[in-house]
């Protein structure tokens, strides 16, 4: 999919003319680019700011040199580069079709002999790499593009000379969990043999729809791939051997390239679209039907810089609001016309919750809860907002265009009570701003139920997306629907934040326009780890049960890995699944006599860990993984829950930091805030604060700028992101103990 150039883009660069792009990481742009000849090409273009810093220019310079070097039709030739211009370049040739990972997702897996022939293809490919000397070490499915002749491998960026040493650390894993082979997991060095590992996994991929060792957490992602057999149920008998010994665990045992090209030789295309089943094959038209279709090429802020130039992007600042081109419904890079529900009363949409009837806030309400003046001051672009007002005077004043602030949430499925806080929370916010008389704008809402669904999630972010007024959403509630969700959004470049999910990874794909601003699964277990020791725990049973799924393994392993920093002895157990009994575990678990035993899991299987320990007289510490920390603990424990702590990423909404909020909430909703409703309205004002500073009407890719380059003083924590991992750089944490049957709280825990 391809966006429209944003005022600060060049208009061209090495002598292509830029049309369009293609997607933007961290450390670049990737363009749709014209040469002199005609041909379309793909132009990734590095960030000055990373150009300058010579370890990265060296490992550009190496993609380039690497690229070169292999000559394969199943690999995306080199057009052209200037590794060392000012803002180094590399254009390979455009190829229109979707990459695998999209065209599974969309169509579903690929058939037999469609996995074959992909398979004899991309092993030629692989054959070229090897044979000029190098090692790809990311072949995943987002790096295969599909055409209607074959297969592309993709992204050399990696790729490295088998004798050459990598400028990473000797810990440092390199490649795609879940797409990488054992040694790889283990940070051994990579080898040919590594490439054929993870082509078996993307094979198996292609047939399965899912990755031979699952998705989850990166550690339990190494784990599997390590210890466990591959997952290739659904692989018919005909493929398997074959993907067996691509998968062995020892490099020796896999096929070369050039053998599993000849296995498979029979099975290569004759330049015809008959390898690939419909579906594929009509998104690939699509794609070049699309290119077909390019809108006319207007000029940028940058326009026709020389060859060479150094591409300056100006500050980000409030820039004049006529001088905005984001302010122009023609120039947004989501121009779907808009499937919002709240706004178009000829619209019956049962995947999109219609907003709640809620009463006119007071304006006294909002006073309880301050501050509010900050939304407008933050950028000093009150001057540029004056013209920009709903009720100000002058064409901006008549203009079509509405500011939509979606949350996506369990509104009514199994986790509700957070979703219906969530919601609530983020409405407060934008009525909050709605009601100030000095609003430059006015705040719509969009809201999505996803009812905890991950398939219903993915069809609602789909259609919340497709509005081109929504500037960015909040949610989900939970990890499943929060992943399922990612793509939809991520295609439309949404800023998508969530204030509750916390895994590390969520599938295969990386989402480049989330946010994650709550302390993840891998991040929390500091804290408790040094509170746990802080409160005299010199030894520590962990038992990990894996029925609690990815929180649990993230939880678990992470306080293992704490504990082990703080020179605290441990007793880890990992609970299988299908565990009926947990009580033998327990029994072989305090054999060892730990100072304190913590529990990572479900409610329900906390409760009986409580009993048995109760039962054995244990009087140690006790802390039990938030996700866990649920009333069915309380209610299935009883009096053996008492005691227990639990070390929490929301606050109690009792406390002193959020009692206005508290307050607020209690008379808008005649009832007390649930947990993680504060921090909901936290994020809400965090994003209705960033729209603010940009001055105009912002970009989706600018809003998310602003978001991550930023901090923000929220009522529950400071809010600041990582510009790599998009995860937050500082973590607030809430301790609990369990008295007298409920969850009291016992504070702040600072480290």
């Amino acid at each position: 999919m391809t966006q429209k150039l944003t005022p600060t883009d060049p208009t061209r660069i090495g002598g292509h003319r830029l049309l369009a792009r293609l997607g933007a990481g961290g450390m670049g742009v990737v363009y749709l680019g014209r040469a002199e000849s005609g041909e379309l090409a793909a132009v990734k273009v590095i960030l000055p700011e990373y150009a300058d810093q010579p370890e990265f220019r060296a490992r550009f310079r190496r993609e380039v040199a690497a690229a070169r070097r292999v000559d394969s039709p199943w690999a995306v030739p080199v057009t052209g580069a200037d590794p060392d211009a000012p803002a180094p370049w590399l254009a390979t040739a455009f190829v229109p079709g979707p990459a695998l990972a999209e065209a599974v997702a969309n169509c579903g897996p690929l058939p037999t002999h469609s996995v074959r022939a992909l398979g004899g293809m991309l092993a030629r490919a692989l054959t070229a790499v090897h044979d000029a000397g190098l090692i790809h070490r990311d072949i995943k499915p987002g790096n295969v593009l599909l055409a209607v002749d074959g297969p592309r491998l993709i992204d050399f960026g990696i790729a490295r000379a088998a004798e050459e040493t990598a400028l990473t650390s000797a810990d440092m894993v390199v490649g795609t969990p879940g797409f990488l082979a054992p040694e790889q997991a283990r940070a051994e060095p990579a080898t040919p043999a590594s490439d054929l590992f993870a082509l078996g996994c993307l094979l198996s991929y292609a047939r399965t729809g899912r990755p031979p060792f699952g998705t989850g957490a990166v550690d339990a992602l190494l784990y599997r791939t390590v210890h466990d057999a591959p997952d290739l149920d659904g692989v018919p008998d005909d493929l398997r051997p074959l993907l067996e010994r691509c998968l062995a665990k020892d490099p020796t045992a896999r096929p070369t390239a050039r053998e599993l090209d000849d296995a498979l030789a029979d099975e290569t295309p004759e330049a015809t679209g008959d390898w690939l089943p419909d579906p594929v094959v009509r998104l690939i038209a699509d794609r070049s039907a699309a290119m077909l279709d390019l809108p006319d090429i207007e000029a940028t802020a940058l326009d026709s810089p020389t060859d060479g130039q150094r591409l300056e992007v100006p500050p980000i600042g409030p820039p004049t609001p006529h001088a905005d081109p984001s302010t122009d419904p023609s120039t947004d890079p989501s121009t779907a016309p808009s499937t919002d529900p709240s706004t178009d009363p000829s619209t019956d949409r049962p995947d999109t919750a219609p907003p709640p009837d809620h009463p006119r806030p007071s304006r006294r309400r909002f006073l309880l809860l301050g501050g509010g003046a900050a939304l407008l001051a933050a950028g000093g672009g009150a001057a540029a907002w004056a013209a920009l007002r709903d009720d100000a005077p002058g064409p901006a004043a008549s203009g079509a265009r509405r500011w939509v602030l979606g949350v996506q949430a369990d509104l009514t499925g199994p986790q509700r009570t957070v979703g219906q806080a969530q919601e609530r929370g983020v409405r407060l916010a934008v009525d909050e701003f709605n009601a100030r008389d000095d609003k430059p704008f006015t705040l719509t809402l969009g809201t999505a139920d996803d009812r905890g669904d991950p398939q219903r999630a993915a069809t609602v972010a789909r259609e919340l997306a497709a509005d081109r007024d929504l500037l960015a959403v909040i949610g989900s509630t939970g990890d499943a629907t929060t992943g399922a969700s990612l793509d939809s959004y991520d295609e439309r470049l949404v800023p998508q934040l969530t204030a509750s999910s916390a895994q590390s990874v969520y599938g295969t794909s990386e989402p480049r326009h989330f946010l994650q601003a709550v302390p993840g699964y891998t991040h929390l277990p500091t804290t408790a780890a040094v509170s746990l020791h802080t409160q005299g725990a010199r030894s520590v049973g962990v038992l990990i049960d894996r029925s609690g799924g990815t929180p649990a393994w993230e939880l678990g392993h992470a306080l293992f890995q704490s504990l082990g920093l703080l020179k605290v002895t441990t007793e880890p157990r990992v609970v299988p699944r299908l565990a009926q009994d947990l009580r033998p575990v327990v029994t072989g678990l305090l054999a060892a006599r730990p100072d304190a035993v913590a529990y990572t899991g479900t409610p329900e299987r906390a409760a009986t860990v409580a009993r048995a320990l109760a039962e054995a007289d244990y009087d140690g510490l006790r802390v039990l993984g938030h996700p866990a920390a649920q009333p069915q603990f309380l209610t299935a424990a009883g009096a053996a829950a008492d005691g227990w702590q639990t070390f929490t990423p929301y606050i109690d909404p009792g406390a002193e930091p959020v009692r206005a909020f508290a307050a607020a909430y209690r008379e808008r909703y005649d009832a007390a805030p649930p947990y993680w409703a504060a921090e909901a309205y936290d994020v809400a004002r965090m994003v209705i604060a960033r729209i603010t500073e940009a001055g105009s009407r912002p970009s989706r890719n600018r809003l998310y700028d602003l978001l991550v380059g930023g901090t923000y003083r929220g009522l529950v924590r400071t809010y600041a992101f990582d510009k790599t991992y998009r995860w937050l750089t500082g973590y607030e944490v809430f301790r609990y103990e369990v008295k007298g049957g409920r969850y009291s709280y016992a504070g702040k825990v600072d480290i």
